[in-house]
Order: C-alpha cells, then sequence, then structure tokens
C-alpha cells in the first residue's frame, strides 16, 4: 500500500496534482458552472473539524487525479465525492491492473471499468484520468444525478452486483475530498460550500432556536439578516414548493395586484409568507420562510448549492427581517417531520 502520509501532505499533494492538471480554481465547477458567482472567489476555507483520511501514497495520487478531473469538467462537489467513494468501493483508489484468477471478468483500474462494456481498451482504463473523466461522462448523463443518495448515483454509472456497497464510503470520501479544498469551497458572499455539497443558507446569526420552550412550535431557525440578503440553496435539489402563506392561506402565484406577502407581515399574522421548499438527495427538504418578495425559483426547477433562490424579508408571522430556515426529515415536509437545522448542518460540515 505504501508509506502513509497526513492530511497534510494530502492537501499539498493534491494541490501540486490541480496545478499540473491547470486547475486555475475550484470556480465555477463547485457551483455547476451557471455563472452566478464571480471569477474572483478563489481560495478555501477550512471547515471547524474537517479531518482527512489517512491514505497512502499512492491512493492520494489517484484520488488527486479524480478531484483535478472533476474540476477540470466542471462537475459539482458532490460529483467528486460520488466518483471518489465509487472508487474507494471499487478499487480502494488503487489502479488495479489484470488480477487474474482474482479478477472480475475484465474489470480494469480505479472504478473497474470493463473493455468488453464500452468503457475503452485495457491501457485507456488504467489511466486514472481518463477513466475518471468516463465516469463523469456517464454520471452527468444519470438524471438527477445531484439529488440522488451517493449510492444509487453511483450504481446508475457501475451498474455493480452489489448496488448498495457504495454508500459505507460516503464519509470517507467527503473527507478526502475535503482535504483536497481545504474543507469547503467559499462562494463571493463568503458563504462556503462543504464538500457534502451544503452550504449556509444566509449570512447572519442565529436568533430564536428550535423549538423553545417559550416556541415549542418553532420548527426551524431564525437567522437575523438585513431587507434585501441574498437567500441562497443550501444544498443541490428540486422546488418543490413556492407559496405566499399568510394567516392560514396559501397563494401559488400572484392573483391580486398586491399580494398579502408583499408587504411586511407582523407578530400573530400567521404564515410563512413567501417562501420555498427544496427536496434534497435522500428526501431531506430545506423551508425558507419570511421573503420580500416572490422567490427567484420556480416548482420543478433543479437548483445547485448556492444559488439564489429569494430574499431576505418579514412577510407573513415576522417581527422583523429574518430568514426562517428548517430541515425536514421526510417528504413532504410536514411537522412531524422536522428536525433541528443546527446540528443537521453541522453534521454536513457546516456552521450556522
Amino acid at each position: 500500500m505504501g508509506r502513509l502520509v497526513t492530511g497534510v501532505a494530502v492537501v499539498a499533494a493534491a494541490l501540486v496534482l490541480l496545478i499540473a492538471a491547470g486547475a486555475a480554481g475550484v470556480v465555477g465547477s463547485v457551483f455547476g458552472g451557471d455563472g452566478w458567482y464571480g471569477a474572483g472567489c478563489l481560495g478555501a476555507v477550512t471547515a471547524p473539524g474537517a479531518t482527512p483520511a489517512w491514505l497512502s501514497a499512492e491512493q492520494a495520487r489517484n484520488a488527486g487525479i479524480i478531484v483535478a478531473t472533476g474540476e477540470r469538467m466542471r462537475v459539482p462537489v458532490r460529483g467528486w465525492v460520488i466518483a471518489v467513494a465509487t472508487a474507494l468501493q471499487e478499487s480502494d483508489l488503487i489502479n488495479l491492473g489484470n488480477l487474474g484468477d482474482r479478477n472480475d471478468h475484465d474489470s480494469l483500474g480505479l472504478f473497474q471499468q470493463r473493455p468488453s462494456a464500452g468503457w475503452g481498451t485495457p491501457a485507456q482504463i488504467m489511466t486514472p484520468d481518463y477513466a475518471a473523466t468516463r465516469f463523469y461522462e456517464r454520471l452527468l448523463t444519470v438524471p438527477g444525478w445531484e439529488r440522488l443518495p451517493l449510492t444509487e448515483a453511483a450504481q446508475a454509472v457501475q451498474r455493480s452486483a452489489y448496488p448498495n456497497a457504495y454508500e459505507k464510503h460516503e464519509p470517507r470520501a467527503t473527507a478526502i475530498v475535503a482535504a483536497y479544498t481545504g474543507g469547503t469551497l467559499p462562494s463571493c458572499d463568503t458563504a462556503p460550500i462543504a464538500a457534502s455539497g451544503w452550504t449556509r443558507p444566509v449570512n447572519g446569526d442565529v436568533g430564536s432556536g428550535f423549538r423553545t420552550g417559550d416556541r415549542p412550535g418553532h420548527d426551524g431557525v431564525d437567522i437575523m439578516a438585513a431587507k434585501g440578503t441574498v437567500i441562497r440553496a443550501a444544498s443541490a435539489g428540486v422546488v418543490v414548493r413556492v407559496l405566499c402563506n399568510v394567516g392560514g392561506n396559501s397563494w401559488d402565484a400572484p392573483f391580486a395586484s398586491v399580494m398579502p406577502c408583499d408587504r411586511d407581515g407582523h407578530p400573530g399574522l400567521g404564515g410563512c409568507g413567501w417562501y420555498v421548499e427544496i427536496r434534497h438527495a435522500g428526501d431531506i427538504v430545506s423551508r425558507y420562510c419570511h421573503m420580500v418578495r416572490q422567490p427567484s425559483v420556480r416548482v420543478g426547477q433543479t437548483v445547485a448549492a448556492g444559488q439564489p433562490i429569494g430574499y431576505v424579508g418579514s412577510s407573513g408571522n415576522s417581527s422583523g427581517p429574518h430568514l426562517h430556515y428548517e430541515i425536514h426529515n421526510g417528504y413532504p415536509a410536514h411537522e412531524g417531520n422536522a428536525i433541528e437545522p443546527v446540528s443537521f448542518m453541522a453534521q454536513k460540515g457546516v456552521r450556522l
């Protein structure tokens, strides 16, 4: 397996590989290349508690090639994690040649791709950047791959006889990708995207907490921010709800010249005001309430982590500008599956 290296050495090796691959920075690829971040968003921010996994020199080199290839192809960072987890399962990040009697048919390389299945020639498959490129090419053809659980996305590419085997590698793959990116990848407004694919929805401090003693029905947290502050999707997913909700009534489109959500609300009014729900991988749902005006996304739209979806306001049951942010462990979202957002985001490597 070779000499084990520390996390610092892994990061250094990764940086060398990224430079050698011509990667000018981790811009655009992480955010899907959709262009809402400017070219000045370079650099990396270390996430508190990010702990890179132990790798041999060969494993580190191969992981670096997978990450660099994903960056070159402008694949969102979630794809890097899926690719590394897949290679951990298939080869333990070792570029395996023909193992004779131990070979699975004619499988070769980091991803155990088969020449007979059209992945390429044996020489091509044994070239790590070629193998990673072919993996990403297949992954990008999978409908909604960013919203799928990792094991489903990997299986859609690999067609393995052990379809659930990839899931156990997700934590380690996330740590490895985090090591190569310094922990998180920053956006222009300093809201970093963790290697898990999650980010802070808005910049601000948490005020009212989740289901506190004086507010037991408060199913989220309030993040204090000025009116007009950009709200971003906390992770990739599909928009499943865009509503104006006031006083127990909801409207899914402006039916009047002035909607009840187009003005500030007040305590006791009831309702989320203008709000959005996004369905993420594993049927996790995030909810964003009290926007200042109709959100900038529509139902059925696919969004990437960090993509703007609206602006902070005070519509509905609100005493002032803030984002009410909820996480639900299940779809559709309802009171019974709301979970505490601060702890959930911490598990994703994001501090609210």
